[in-house]
C-alpha cells in the first residue's frame, strides 16, 4: 500500500510541475486594421528544445510567370522542388547568404530540388522574368506557421510561460522586417494581435 502511495505521488508531482502547451492563435494586420496574409510567424525554440525535421518534397512552382506560393516555410534541411508548369523555360536563382543557388534555363514540367541547410531568408528571382519574386523562410523551430488571407497564423502545442514571438515579412518597414513581442502563453488558447507597417515592393 505504502510503494503504492509513494508512486501515485510521485505521478502527481510530475504532472504539477509539467508545462502544459497550448495554442497560440496569431493575427497580424498592417497599420489601417487589415488582415496581412503571408507573414511568417515565429516561436524560437529554447536552448536544448525541440528541432524541426525536415520536410521532403515541399514545392515553389514556377506558373503564369509567378512563383507559387509567395512566401514558403521550410525546416532548415528540407528539400525544396521547383517544377515548372509554363510553357517556356526559367532560370531560377537566389543571391541570399547562406542559401545561394541557381538552377539555369529548364523548360515544362522539368524541376529541380534545392536542400535549404542554413536558417534565414532565401529571396527568390527569376533571370528571364524580373517580375517573379518570392521567398523562402528557412525555420530551426518546430514552431512557425504563415499567416492566411485573413491575416490568422497558429501555432499549436506551445509550451506555457513567457515566450517570444517574432512575425517577419518580406515588405515589412521594421528592422529585418520583423517585429518580435512577449507574450504569455496559458493552457488552451492564446491570442495576440501584432501590426505590421508595409512599404510597397520596390
Amino acid at each position: 500500500m505504502l510503494g503504492r502511495f509513494l508512486t501515485y505521488a510521485a505521478t502527481s508531482f510530475l504532472f504539477a510541475t509539467q508545462a502544459w502547451a497550448g495554442d497560440i492563435v496569431i493575427r497580424v494586420t498592417t497599420p489601417d486594421g487589415k488582415p496581412l496574409p503571408d507573414a511568417v510567424v515565429l516561436m524560437p525554440a529554447k536552448p536544448g528544445g525541440p528541432k524541426p525535421a525536415p520536410i521532403d518534397g515541399l514545392k515553389m512552382a514556377q506558373a503564369g510567370k509567378q512563383f507559387t506560393p509567395f512566401v514558403l516555410i521550410a525546416p532548415v534541411g528540407s528539400t525544396v522542388e521547383f517544377p515548372n508548369l509554363d510553357k517556356f523555360r526559367h532560370h531560377v536563382y537566389s543571391f541570399s547568404k547562406g542559401n545561394k543557388f541557381e538552377l539555369e534555363l529548364y523548360g515544362r514540367e522539368e524541376k529541380r530540388v534545392i536542400t535549404f541547410k542554413t536558417t534565414g531568408v532565401a529571396a527568390l528571382g527569376c533571370n528571364i522574368h524580373d517580375q517573379m519574386v518570392a521567398f523562402i523562410r528557412v525555420v530551426d523551430t518546430p514552431w512557425a506557421a504563415k499567416s492566411g488571407d485573413d491575416g490568422v497564423a497558429r501555432l499549436t502545442a506551445a509550451p506555457d510561460g513567457s515566450q517570444r514571438i517574432d512575425v517577419w515579412h518580406p515588405y515589412a518597414t521594421a528592422k529585418d522586417q520583423t517585429v518580435t513581442q512577449t507574450i504569455t502563453v496559458s493552457p488552451g488558447a492564446t491570442t495576440v494581435t501584432v501590426v505590421l507597417g508595409i512599404a510597397p515592393p520596390s
